[in-house]
């Protein structure tokens, strides 16, 4: 089930949104504020954003590259701006598509799936496969087979610099460069904690009980081979 988010000031808009995805079969999550919608997708990684852009405190212009910061779903702005210049700045913004309000519902769930078809559209050489664990470099998601593993944005940054080593020792401060761009002493406890969490979401599932290796005051090794 496709998860999807709108983002918009208007509470009656979302309710209506969120009834009728939600009875076309999709996950939906409505935010009426900027701020509440970057901590949800900070924790949960969406297929798809609704973005309206007039919005008080953040609109959605300056909302976006935060969104896009933490997620690389596609983002369809909504806007009661209906000019050329603003459809060229959302797009150029790094909008996926731009709608104006007022909107067709069944247009909106057409271009969702469209967006959300292309975005799920990859490549081969996109998917690092460690059956029956498997990476979405592009969607930056991880799969149990077909079931994706709840992880947040530094456990999949984790789990993607050990896997793409697998079988390499890797040490804290390489860690530390990686997920934080430095490295000092103190990390190494946030390194131990963020990888212990990693460890015991991918130890539900049978076959990743012990596909992170600790390699005692050095760091950790990925154990899993590609398949």
């Amino acid at each position: 089930m496709n998860l999807i988010f709108f983002i918009d000031d208007d509470l009656d808009v979302l309710q209506i949104n969120k009834k009728y995805f939600t009875n076309a079969g999709y996950s939906v999550q409505v935010f009426d504020n900027v701020k509440s919608a970057l901590n949800a997708i900070s924790k949960n990684k969406p297929d798809c954003i609704i973005l309206d852009v007039m919005m008080p405190e953040i609109d959605g212009f300056d909302a976006l590259p935060k969104i896009k910061n933490l997620c690389h779903c596609p983002v369809i702005f909504l806007s009661g701006k209906d000019s050329e210049d603003d459809k060229i700045k959302g797009l150029l913004s790094g909008a996926d598509d731009y709608m104006v309000k007022p909107y067709s519902l069944g247009e909106l769930a057409a271009r969702i799936q469209l967006q959300i078809r292309k975005n799920t559209t990859v490549k081969d050489d996109s998917i690092l496969n460690f059956t029956p664990l498997n990476i979405n470099t592009r969607k930056h998601k991880a799969y149990y087979y077909e079931e994706e593993i709840a992880l947040s944005n530094k456990e999949y940054d984790l789990l993607l610099l050990l896997a793409s080593k697998a079988g390499q020792s890797i040490g804290y401060e390489e860690i530390g460069n990686t997920l934080y761009n430095a490295y000092i002493d103190e990390d190494r406890r946030s390194i131990m904690v963020l990888t212990s969490r990693l460890r015991k979401k991918l130890g539900l599932y049978t076959g990743l009980e012990n596909a992170i290796e600790s390699l005692y005051g050095k760091g950790y090794r990925f154990t899993l081979k590609r398949g």
